[in-house]
């Protein structure tokens, strides 16, 4: 096992934190989404009455924070190995929700969370080296090479078929239709933000990124996704338990965004 870099040391602190932020914003959005749900249409069935709630609010703003501390974790460190540490939002959002949703959490829940977490700390124990990156232009280079671009396209074409075909007739019975469109979308989402936030790193450090509109197409990508998987983790969060909802979407989340790291980083993994 190799020592951890300096820069990735920054990466999970920043990460450990951003879960803590994101693991709480769940519970408290819930509150608002469940409020909401009580005097109008619920997020569920298409209504937007959450965005009138405080408590949606309060958790928006948590989460944003979150996000925040995410969004610089991937500056510093690989996606490969900032992504897994998501394990933490999973014990929070499950306690939490136990606690104060009283949404009960049962022994194969427990078990749930304990394997993501013991899978999360394999992976950050043997989280390889990423390659220096030295401009925006680099990244666009990555993120336009064949084997990407085809992982790409098949994204949006399941995320397509699932919000046209699925989602109309089994989201609301089915939570693998919402979790699979905010997991998908998610592993571009922070293929972007790495992006993103590499140019927000070299600029600081006196090379302005952002004179290159590579720069700009990563963030009207990032803008993209973030607000489609907004909308559907309401709808997932309304109509199915936290304590569910949480670890799945983890598990899938981080399973895309690890494939799509090694795909467009050429990362591996060495156990």
């Amino acid at each position: 096992m190799e020592e951890m870099s300096p820069d990735n040391i920054h990466g999970v602190i920043l990460a450990v934190s951003s879960s803590i932020f994101i693991g709480s914003s769940f519970i408290i959005k819930k509150k608002g989404l469940k409020k909401a749900g009580v005097s109008g249409a619920r997020a569920g069935e298409g209504g937007y009455g959450y965005l009138y709630e405080p408590w949606w609010w309060a958790g928006m703003i948590t989460m944003i924070v979150g996000e925040i501390a995410n969004f610089a974790a991937y500056a510093f460190a690989p996606a490969i190995l900032v992504t897994p540490l998501g394990a933490l939002s999973i014990i929070f959002s499950a306690v939490l929700a136990h606690f104060i949703l009283e949404e009960k959490l049962h022994m194969f829940g427990i078990l749930g969370c304990v394997l993501c977490v013991v899978g999360s700390t394999t992976i950050v124990l043997h989280a390889p080296h990423e390659q220096g990156i030295e401009s925006v232009k680099q990244v666009w280079h990555l993120a336009t090479e064949p084997g990407f671009l085809a992982y790409s396209a098949v994204v949006l074409v399941v995320v397509l078929a699932l919000i046209f075909y699925y989602e109309p007739r089994y989201g609301k019975t089915h939570m693998i239709v919402y979790v699979g469109i905010c997991s998908l979308m998610g592993s571009l989402t922070v293929m972007s933000v790495k992006a993103v936030a590499i140019a927000i790193k070299l600029t600081f450090s006196g090379m302005n990124q952002f004179k290159y509109f590579h720069a700009w197409i990563f963030i009207i990508v990032v803008t993209i996704c973030c607000i489609l998987q907004i909308n559907y983790l309401n709808k997932a969060l309304d109509n199915f338990n936290t304590a569910v909802i949480s670890p799945v979407y983890y598990v899938m989340f981080t399973t895309f965004t690890i494939l799509a790291s090694m795909i467009m980083f050429k990362v591996k993994c060495s156990f």
